[in-house]
């Protein structure tokens, strides 16, 4: 009776183990992925690389999202994805600047003609590549890249329509050597401080403006104190993704290769979306908030920026890497 029962438990392990194989259980290789506020785009793109790699690894592979500044701002965002607290993240490649001098290249004023030209650049693995395993010894690696639109001034009490326009004028930049300094060359004062620390700045005259894309007049809600957008997209400051080096410890090379894959073809989603998004931003930013866009000649901008690229020669990788740039996009 006993040999019975015994029997009867080894066939009922028999059968789970048969109906978890035939049927897909199994314990799946779950990744933390947390970003901070981000456009709808990029939120878009985030989201397709979980649904894509847990397609393409049938369920082994699996994301866990943490949005919108849940476990922190882009910073400290970073910083968990170097000891692998969190898996993967999206943050400003201007951010990452201060972590690898090659990132501040994009940082550099008037480097692209248009969004054409930076779009070559960025999807040229062999100006990127060495870009991205610039940080594997501090933690991390870039994945890949996503728009994030042109940056331009948009001011409080009158538009730019000039270089003159700017002299003594206070401008909120981000946290970037290259950023304060091309403010500094165009007669600019300017004021490093957060992006949540800008809308209030504005109304109480802090600042008189800023410069960001066109989303910072809505989702931000800046235009409601700035009304003034002038374009002369002086940068175009892509989001980088980035990934722990300790999750390719968790990865057999197929499912990284499928991760891999996922962020490439998210790089699209978020193409398509960010230029929907945009022409609806603008309606709405003229429609909503009142905002008055203008076009002007960047020319002498340009010119007053020069001694940055002078400059630049002092940094031998970094200016390397300009130089590889700007032969793709002649």
């Amino acid at each position: 009776m006993k040999i019975c029962k015994i029997n009867t438990s080894m066939k009922l392990v028999a059968a789970a183990l048969l109906f978890s194989l035939s049927h897909g259980v199994y314990a799946a290789t779950v990744l933390k992925l947390a970003y901070a506020e981000n456009s709808e785009p990029v939120k878009q793109a985030l989201q397709y690389i979980g649904q894509s790699v847990e397609q393409k690894t049938h369920g082994e592979v699996q994301i866990q999202y943490f949005p919108d500044s849940q476990l922190g701002g882009e910073r400290e965002l970073v910083e968990m994805t170097q000891v692998g607290a969190i898996d993967l993240t999206k943050v400003s490649s201007g951010l990452l600047e201060s972590f690898s001098p090659l990132y501040g290249v994009f940082s550099l004023p008037y480097l692209f003609k248009n969004q054409e030209e930076f779009y070559k650049v960025m999807d040229d693995p062999d100006i990127m590549d060495p870009v991205y395993q610039s940080t594997e010894t501090q933690g991390f690696i870039g994945m890949g890249w996503y728009d994030s639109g042109a940056r331009s001034f948009y001011m409080s009490k009158g538009p730019v329509k000039s270089i003159d326009d700017l002299k003594g004028k206070k401008i909120r930049v981000m946290q970037s050597e290259t950023s304060i300094n091309t403010m500094k060359l165009l007669g600019a004062s300017p004021i490093a401080m957060s992006q949540a620390e800008v809308y209030t700045s504005l109304q109480q005259g802090i600042i008189d403006g800023a410069e960001n894309n066109e989303f910072a007049l809505t989702i931000a809600r800046h235009g409601e104190v700035a009304k003034y957008y002038t374009y002369d997209m002086h940068t175009r400051i892509p989001d980088i993704v980035i990934m722990s080096s300790l999750t390719k410890t968790k990865l057999t090379p197929a499912q990284m290769k499928a991760l891999q894959e996922s962020i490439h073809e998210s790089v699209e989603v978020e193409k398509k979306a960010w230029k929907e998004e945009m022409d609806k931003t603008r309606d709405l930013a003229k429609s909503q908030f009142g905002v008055q866009f203008f076009n002007i000649d960047y020319a002498p901008f340009k010119k007053a920026v020069q001694p940055i690229y002078e400059k630049l020669k002092s940094k031998p990788q970094v200016y390397a890497l300009y130089q590889k740039i700007s032969q793709v996009s002649q």
